[in-house]
């Protein structure tokens, strides 16, 4: 059995997340502690233990500690199910984290699977449904896996009540190369609110394209339908073979132009480094990468998140990443086995 130290690195729910998705890929048990323990709130909270229960029923897991506040969990893994599912977080905790969980062992499944998910869909400190669907879903596309992903609502803190559906048919991973971005394809700002009022969205469209120096054409401000009030602004960059997307969440006392500023900041930021994959896309590339026993991508600056990812993933994996600096701003990390 892997014995992982869950306080090791960035100490965040990743560390769980990563030694779920290998356990029931690689069949290999593992004894967690530490869970989470450099948060504020150590322990699994409602979405940490959703990711658990999700792993053990689609694996036939034996586990132990799958309940609010454990920080210590131990999993040994069945065989992989494919079929369909719903799993609901019960409150808004990231659906996107528990997807992503469960995927790697889906794609390695007999049989096709249709997955509902429930809870919240735009979350701060994890992927948005958006960014799931518009970034990195065409690049586990080109990858070779099978998967396709349906809004029919939307899910915002605190109330939360997203839904949204994933298809998953097996399927064997190969390597992916992403050296360079390539021309400018695409680029759009999109502003969504939620039992708020529409002029909140159009002052943030309005302010990142202004700041961006994009046309109006660019721009879409939109009422949608959510269980609460919610507000989000999130902005596209397509290139020729990748896209980026960036993404800021309305608060209370915070104007709708300083949240679009926010996130214009994060754009232009990811711009002048020039590499092709920003850090959160870095981060989420390692694990399908892995899996698939080779590839390699050019970043900026590896976040602690994603070397801890990488720690964990050599625990159960025999793959090795190596980083090499491209200039003064970028890096290469490849994927050999």
């Amino acid at each position: 059995m892997i014995t992982i130290d869950g306080s090791a690195g960035e100490g965040g729910g990743q560390v769980l997340r990563t030694a779920l998705s290998l356990a029931m890929v690689t069949g290999k048990a593992f004894a967690i502690e530490k869970i989470r323990a450099k948060r504020s709130r150590p322990g699994l909270l409602r979405q940490h233990l959703t990711c658990v229960l999700a792993a053990e029923t689609i694996s036939g897991a034996t586990v132990t500690g799958a309940e609010l506040g454990s920080t210590a969990v131990t999993f040994v893994p069945g065989a992989i199910k494919g079929g369909t599912y719903h799993f609901a977080i019960g409150t808004a905790g990231a659906t996107a984290l528990v997807f992503q969980t469960i995927l790697p062992a889906l794609l390695h499944a007999g049989v096709p699977s249709q997955i509902l998910l429930s809870g919240g869909t735009h979350n701060t400190k994890a992927p948005s449904f958006d960014y799931l669907d518009r970034v990195v879903c065409p690049l586990l596309w080109r990858m070779g896996a099978s998967v396709s992903l349906s809004l029919r609502k939307p899910g915002f803190y605190p109330a939360g009540g997203g839904v949204w559906e994933a298809k998953i048919a097996p399927s064997q991973l190969v390597p992916l190369v992403i050296e360079a971005a390539g021309k400018r394809v695409s680029q759009a700002v999109r502003a969504h609110v939620a039992t708020l009022p529409f002029l909140i969205a159009q002052r943030e469209v309005a302010t990142a394209l202004a700041l961006l120096n994009w046309p109006e054409e660019c721009g879409q401000a939109r009422t949608v339908k959510a269980d609460g009030h919610g507000n989000v602004v999130m902005v596209e960059v397509g290139h020729e073979h990748v896209t980026e997307m960036f993404t800021g969440f309305g608060e209370r006392k915070i104007a709708a132009e300083e949240v679009a500023a926010r996130v214009v900041d994060e754009v232009r930021a990811y711009l002048s480094v020039g590499a092709p994959v920003g850090p959160h896309l870095a981060d989420q590339l390692l694990l399908p990468m892995a899996l698939a026993g080779g590839g390699s991508f050019v970043t900026g600056s590896l976040t602690e998140h994603a070397r801890t990812n990488m720690d964990v993933i050599g625990r159960f994996l025999p793959v090795r990443f190596g980083v090499e600096a491209v200039d003064e701003k970028r890096w290469r990390v490849k994927v050999e086995l």
